[in-house]
């Protein structure tokens, strides 16, 4: 394995924001040197130093000044692997998150079949890892095959090689259910990821939506929030059914994530656990967690040890955080949570600013045209997260870098306990090179994803992925 000297380089984690070069050895970093030299000449006498006693050839990066940072690593991704190709495979699926800047992601189980046994999991990593792309962790369905009774399969599941268990696309109905899954989560260290949702509200706003796609459908309106061309000459009390219906599904979607939320965490904490809060996305979940984690805080040195493993991360999306969802046409973009009023959008981005939010996750949920034309939730996020995000938190509200570098990749590293997402000596050689300053035209058409539909479509966005580097080797996508 060569040795890779990457310079000229702005380096930037969660606490660097300096010029230097990066140094990488088998996979890992050696050496981070915060230095001005920019010539290729300057750096290869400091890494024939280094690398005095290496027989390796030394490889050299030049990255003209911009951002070499830890590879993004995302908690909540649909790869539609195995069983919908039409939508995702594999392949498409990692080249898309590796075109995004991904290093390493968690993919859901709400797969055809639904990944509901440790064997099948392990299968999909060694799958995702002989293609050379972004690495995976293939979740596990909390109960087997979505029946939402039978949990005897997680006691197969091994923290080491299967972190995160969820049932994600829903939540499990039973309380009992889920308090005994928690419990085994619990004592294995594992991480209960909840799409927090109450399925019983959730199914009274489903005929309120099939409404409005029905009359959607007739005019030919987006399910992804865009305008079309014969907008003007729909009638406007059409478009008052539509936005009525989706208006009143919302309020029963919002009353569903509130009290899931709740009901979630009180669980955990009775099954002293790891809950991770998928896609938050309304003002009260996010206060739930706030007052939370506060609780924690306080009882922190008072708690017996076996109440330590009570712990509550959360996740918000960009398009969440990008977008409201209460006029039009941003109130027809279907996505599972809906978007949500620009008080709640408002409520997140300060959750990420003031540490009640953890991570940013994509929820890459990529759709056929024809699937999400017929009301599929979800959009392709994979490869536009990074723009999004820096657009609308580093430029509209004033982050840092190295606050997004410590949403994006420092923190979904320490939730996970994985050794990346810092620029460190013996941390992963997983690294982005980003340009912050690049614009691009979003055009669903050109991503790597087999989902085009996007709600960025047609949006100018700030920032490009340049390359993407795992374990020291440039990733060609």
């Amino acid at each position: 394995m060569a040795n890779l000297v990457i310079y000229n380089a702005r380096l930037v984690d969660e606490s660097t924001d300096a010029f230097g070069a990066v140094l990488v050895t088998n996979g890992k970093i050696l050496s981070v040197c915060k230095t001005d030299c920019c010539s290729e000449a300057g750096v290869a006498k400091l890494a024939e130093g280094i690398f005095a006693s290496s027989k390796d050839p030394i490889e050299f990066i030049d990255a003209k000044g911009h951002v070499l940072a830890p590879a993004f690593i995302d908690m909540h991704v649909h790869l539609r692997y195995p069983g919908q190709p039409q939508k995702e495979d594999l392949q498409s699926g990692l080249r898309a998150t590796a075109a995004g800047g991904f290093g390493t992601i968690v993919a859901m189980p709400n797969t055809s079949p639904v990944v509901s046994s440790a064997q099948l999991a392990l299968q999909i990593d060694k799958e995702a890892a002989d293609l050379g792309l972004t690495k995976v962790f293939q979740t596990v369905s909390i109960t087997k095959d979505f029946d939402g009774k039978d949990i005897n399969h997680l006691n197969e599941i091994e923290k080491g090689s299967i972190p995160v268990i969820t049932e994600d696309g829903h939540d499990v109905l039973s309380s009992s259910v889920m308090l005994e899954a928690m419990k085994i989560a619990g004592k294995k260290g594992l991480i209960v990821s909840c799409h927090c949702e109450d399925p019983e509200l959730a199914k009274d706003a489903k005929p309120l939506r099939g409404r409005a796609l029905d009359i959607m459908k007739m005019f030919g309106l987006s399910a992804w929030g865009s305008f079309c061309e014969n907008e003007n000459e729909i009638p406007a009390d059409e478009f008052d059914e539509i936005d009525n219906n989706l208006t009143e599904a919302n309020r029963l979607l919002e009353i569903a994530e509130d009290t899931a939320t709740f009901r979630n965490i009180e669980l955990a904490r009775e099954a002293c656990c790891h809950i991770h809060i998928a896609h938050c996305s309304t003002k009260k979940s996010i206060e739930i967690v706030r007052q939370t984690k506060k609780e924690i805080q306080l009882l922190k040195d008072k708690m017996p040890m076996e109440f330590n493993n009570f712990k509550v991360s959360v996740e918000v999306t960009p398009h969440h955080l990008a977008f409201s969802g209460t006029e039009e046409p941003m109130i027809r973009a279907l996505v599972n949570p809906p978007l949500r009023s620009e008080e709640d959008r408002h409520a997140l981005i300060e959750a990420l600013r003031d540490g009640t939010a953890d991570v940013i996750s994509t929820d890459h949920a990529p759709h056929t045209l024809e699937d999400k034309a017929a009301g599929s939730p979800g959009f392709s996020g994979s490869e536009t997260a990074f723009a999004v995000c820096n657009t609308v938190l580093v430029k509209e509200h004033g982050f840092t870098l190295s606050k997004l570098s410590q949403l994006m990749s420092a923190n979904p590293a320490r939730i996970l306990e994985l050794k990346k997402g810092l620029l460190e000596p013996g941390y992963d050689a997983d690294l982005v090179i980003l340009d912050p300053e690049e614009r691009w035209l979003v055009k669903g058409e050109d991503f790597k994803s087999k989902g085009k539909a996007t709600p960025f479509e047609g949006e100018t966005l700030c920032g490009k992925v340049e390359a993407l580097i795992l374990d020291g080797r440039r990733v060609t996508i």
